[in-house]
């Protein structure tokens, strides 16, 4: 006997179930096995790629003495890696004393006076002391901008308030926004913009860098019970100030 169609509450007929053939079945099982294992498998070739980068760098610089492929038959991945923390320890360590500030200080000197090393070497140093700075360096808030045209708008990064000659020349109510390039979020460009044309985002730095990275594939969720218009934004130091007293 033939089946009776099924009927919903508005008595309309249900339609049949469709059927997914053997093939669909296993390509789809296929897909989420690779969505599972890829980034795991990018992890591991990112750190592998890594420990062997370093130890191949840092292994012909050390006497056979304390090699370990001296006393075994194989090489142990990852002994470069430890010789490099502990010699960047031991290098911390010195600097922070007397003797190794003036020494560190007196490398600076040379170093900055010599002719197109300085330029290399004020740029990196600058680079470095910016990132080690995380309080300074870090970037306040995600934010929309409209740009290149109007009705575009694009992901930035606040990184602070007009300063210098830049707050003398255009004045009062102007943010230094990053806006950052896909998938390459360490390369962009800076904006100097008045605060009232940005439009401030809930999402984190993070999930801002994630979704440049997958070129707006990653979106994080959101859920809000604010109006849709635009709110006004603070200042960094003034966003700064209200989280302190928030916490």
């Amino acid at each position: 006997m033939a089946k009776k169609p099924t009927l919903d509450e508005n008595g309309i007929m249900n339609p049949k179930p469709r059927r997914i053939s053997l093939w669909a079945w296993l390509r789809g099982r296929f897909l989420a096995g690779m969505v599972i294992a890829a980034p795991i498998a990018i992890t591991f070739y990112v750190l592998q790629f890594l420990i062997n980068f370093i130890d191949n760098r840092v292994k012909p610089l050390l006497p056979p003495v304390i090699q370990p492929e001296t006393y075994t038959n194989y090489a142990i991945p990852g002994f470069g890696v430890l010789v490099m923390i502990v010699a960047l320890t031991i290098l911390g360590g010195v600097a922070t004393n007397l003797i190794g500030r003036s020494v560190i200080s007196a490398a600076d000197r040379i170093l900055s006076r010599l002719p197109i090393v300085r330029n290399v070497y004020a740029a990196f140093k600058q680079l470095t002391e910016v990132i080690a700075n995380n309080q300074q360096s870090s970037y306040d808030r995600v934010v929309l901008i409209e740009y290149p045209k109007r009705g575009s708008w694009c992901i930035g990064f606040v990184s602070t308030g007009a300063k210098g000659e830049i707050r003398t020349r255009l004045g009062e109510g102007y943010i230094g926004v990053f806006v950052p390039t896909t998938p390459n979020p360490t390369s962009g460009f800076l904006m100097y913009v008045k605060t009232e044309e940005c439009i401030e985002m809930d999402m984190t730095i993070e999930e801002g860098a994630k979704m440049i990275l997958s070129a707006g594939l990653v979106v994080p969720d959101h859920f809000s019970d604010e109006p849709d218009d635009q709110r006004s934004l603070p200042l960094p130091d003034e966003g700064a100030e209200k989280l302190a007293k928030k916490a």
